[in-house]
């Protein structure tokens, strides 16, 4: 089955094409905003940088709900001139089934974000937007979709073939989990379809959201950080930057670049606290959770639909199960 992997997509997706980005030096902790996104003027992002970005430390706004602005304030229903019920050129952005949203949105996406408020204080604030700007830099220098980029630089080359945006292309619906009877938006059971809507008004394929994929396969990508970029004979990015995104780089910040870490106190949940301080992991808001920790070799892969029929259902967070059965793992190895 494949699940909806939710913000799994940034480390099995951006971090291992930043991380060639490094190795071919086209990229670097220093790189700032307006060298990665050169379509607009900046204003007061232009100087961000790399690390700031992708440690969550760069004062951008968490979120922002850009489906709102596509529906009747009244009545939050879709709004004609942004959504038709039949594929055209103009509509060609399917956004769940029978409903494809006018293509032209997707720069106002990008708009939104260059005008959106810088928050006051550089501290630790977990924000989808970085993943934005790395992915209109991705496709511009590939002049690709990143869907495509990432099967032919990495996927393919590891085999992980249930990795994909967009499941539905490619896998019976059958063979989809569904992800959510969505009430707000879209108006439909979403299922192939991502369940971010962010992700879902830019076709589905974004940095921060978008992948679905199996167990095995999100555990492949997992092995892949585990041995530092190399499977058997095959080197997909060196082991010296995955090093370097795998710490910390500001002090009361538990992320590494794009890696989540083990916590830095008990307010928070993110990683059982009996992981090691190397290693590193992602959880997703669907209910997906992956973990690898070098100090026993171990893989600890969780994927769920927690938000199928609705992400109001929140008991695998309130009650921690996901961090819980990893304590469960360790405990036995030991």
């Amino acid at each position: 089955m494949l699940y909806d992997l939710a913000s799994l997509t940034k480390i099995l997706v951006s971090v291992p094409l930043m991380l060639i980005e490094f190795d071919k030096n086209e990229l670097n902790l220093d790189t700032n905003l307006s060298q990665i996104y050169t379509e607009y003027n900046l204003k007061d992002k232009s100087n961000i940088r790399f690390d700031e970005m992708f440690s969550h430390q760069a004062a951008l706004i968490p979120w922002i709900p850009f489906y709102k602005e596509t529906l009747d304030s009244i009545t939050d229903k879709q709004i004609k001139k942004y959504y038709k019920d039949s594929r055209s050129n103009k509509f060609s952005t399917q956004v769940a089934d029978k409903l494809y949203m006018n293509k032209y949105w997707n720069d106002t996406i990008m708009k939104r974000i260059v005008d959106s408020d810088i928050l006051k204080v550089k501290e630790y604030k977990y924000s989808d937007v970085p993943y934005y700007f790395l992915k209109s830099f991705l496709e511009s220098k590939y002049d690709k979709s990143l869907d495509l980029i990432i099967k032919n630089e990495v996927f393919s080359r590891i085999r992980a073939k249930s990795l994909t945006y967009n499941p539905r292309d490619y896998y019976p619906k059958d063979n989809i989990v569904p992800s959510e009877i969505d009430t707000y938006f879209r108006y439909a059971k979403l299922q192939g379809f991502v369940h971010d809507m962010g992700a879902a008004m830019q076709g589905g394929i974004g940095g921060h959201a978008g992948l679905f994929g199996n167990s095995e396969d999100v555990a492949k990508m997992m092995h892949l950080f585990l041995s530092k970029g190399k499977i058997g004979d095959t080197e997909i990015f060196s082991s010296s930057n995955f090093d370097l995104f795998n710490k910390r780089h500001f002090k009361g910040n538990r992320r590494g670049i794009g890696f989540d870490k083990r916590q830095l106190d008990k307010e928070t949940n993110s990683a059982c606290e009996c992981v090691s301080d190397e290693s590193f992991g992602h959880s997703g808001f669907t209910g997906t959770y992956a973990w690898a920790d070098p100090e026993d070799n171990l893989i600890y892969v969780f994927l769920s639909n927690r938000t199928y029929p609705s992400m109001e259902n929140k008991k695998l967070i309130i009650n921690n199960i996901r961090t819980e059965v990893h304590r469960l793992i360790k405990n036995s190895l030991n």
